[in-house]
């Protein structure tokens, strides 16, 4: 059925106004499985309109966790990623520290997703986290492809 012009429309408003939070275990996951839906989540999440948040920690982590020798990421690999998402995301710097994740190290995500006033954080570990943070809601990756280009989803 050929998509009504009404209905592209709509799509493009969604998608205007998506602005992400990515925990590190979905770029971990991107990285390591070309084919995955991570991988997928991440090249939407870096492409215009939808718009990537991130703080100098989370980088970090990114950063830290790519180079952990357990999850034999080539260098290249590990290189690309990281400069995709330095060139293609925003950098937000957070003004509070907050302590509402259920593992401590996840906080850093609900204090950029709050800085950036995040519509989505996608993570792999959804019950790491509240379901809800102020505005944002946190999904995972194939929540979020649902969302932003369902298409692309095996059916």
């Amino acid at each position: 059925l050929p998509i009504s012009r009404k209905a592209r429309a709509q799509k493009a408003a969604l998608m205007l106004n998506l602005r992400l939070v990515m925990d590190t275990n979905v770029v971990v996951s991107a990285a390591i499985k070309p084919q995955g839906l991570q991988r997928v989540a991440l090249i939407l999440a870096v492409t215009k309109p939808a718009r990537l948040y991130v703080s100098a920690p989370i980088l970090d982590e990114y950063s830290e966790v790519l180079a952990r020798s357990l999850l034999h990421i080539r260098k290249g690999i590990r290189a690309q990623v990281l400069q995709l998402i330095r060139n293609r995301s925003f950098l937000v710097l957070p003004q509070r520290n907050l302590d509402e994740a259920h593992d401590p190290d996840d906080n850093l995500f609900l204090e950029c997703a709050e800085t950036a006033r995040a519509d989505y954080l996608i993570t792999g570990n959804p019950r790491h986290f509240p379901r809800f943070w102020r505005s944002t809601k946190v999904i995972t990756s194939r929540e979020f492809i649902e969302i932003a280009a369902p298409h692309l989803l095996r059916r």
